[in-house]
């Protein structure tokens, strides 16, 4: 049997946000947004251009702060919390912009996501010795291992702009898992890509899924977010419009009046 408190947290889901609010001056860029991600979902947050996503992922991971609302992440209150701990509470994310440290190695780009999960000091690391030692090498080896799980480990030892920009991508997301996330975020993962590095993603993205992460992602290839989505929850000008499984939210004749500007009938 199934105990009541593990049945309750599978239905409030593993992310929250509830009434949540960020406005800039005038405008309100979310508007009382109310979701639910579920743990070991891939979830999809999706809408037109302006309607509110990227701020969400911002204010979710602390690059902003809101305006009013609740963000829980497995029953903690994210709200107020800087950016750090919200990491260490095990949710990293990727930005629309890659954001590669271009001179330094592939592999030295991924152990800098492992910074989180270290105890290593100042002192310590100028000079490594010891359990310092011991820690960078245990960072250098599962920064090696996420370099094979997302199938660039061959090219561990060359520069961060040396990759094509597929490649660069999945460093990212190599870079983001080494923080030991339970949600990952993801801003616009497939811009960019070709049909066949948006393949090798999607195969990426379910592994990563299956492995026990959960993810949301922001998406503007409606194939991807079809074919991939366990659900899917639709803003446009801040709000919430729809949200549930992929078919639902097609047959919304919101969803198909805010990114048409028609009818259900017309579309």
């Amino acid at each position: 049997m199934i105990a009541p408190d593990a049945i309750a947290a599978a239905e409030s889901g593993l992310l929250e946000l509830r009434g949540l609010v960020k406005r800039f001056g005038g405008v309100t860029a979310v508007n009382a947004l109310d979701m639910t991600v579920r743990s070991g979902d891939i979830h999809a947050l999706i809408g037109p251009n302006g309607s509110g996503k990227t701020t969400t992922l911002n204010v979710i991971s602390a690059l902003y702060r809101s305006d009013g609302g609740s963000i829980r992440f497995d029953g903690a209150e994210l709200s107020g919390r800087p950016s750090h701990v919200i990491a260490k509470l095990g949710i990293a994310r990727t930005f629309q912009n890659i954001r590669l440290f271009g001179d330094l190695s592939v592999l030295e780009n991924v152990m800098i996501g492992r910074h989180v999960r270290t105890r290593v000091g100042f002192i310590g690391a100028l000079n490594p010795v010891g359990a310092t030692a011991r820690e960078e090498r245990e960072t250098r080896e599962r920064a090696l291992e996420l370099l094979h799980f997302v199938g660039l480990g061959d090219v561990a030892a060359a520069s961060g702009r040396s990759l094509p920009y597929g490649d660069q991508r999945r460093v990212e997301i190599a870079r983001a898992l080494a923080s030991e996330p339970r949600l990952l975020l993801l801003d616009e993962p497939a811009a960019g890509m070709n049909p066949a590095e948006t393949d090798t993603l999607v195969t990426l993205l379910r592994r990563i899924r299956d492995n026990g992460t959960t993810l949301l992602l922001i998406e503007h290839d409606m194939n991807l977010v079809m074919s991939i989505s366990d659900r899917i929850t639709v803003l446009n000008f801040g709000q919430h419009i729809a949200e549930g499984p992929p078919a639902e939210v097609a047959r919304n004749a919101d969803v198909i009046t805010a990114y048409l500007g028609g009818t259900l009938d017309a579309a």
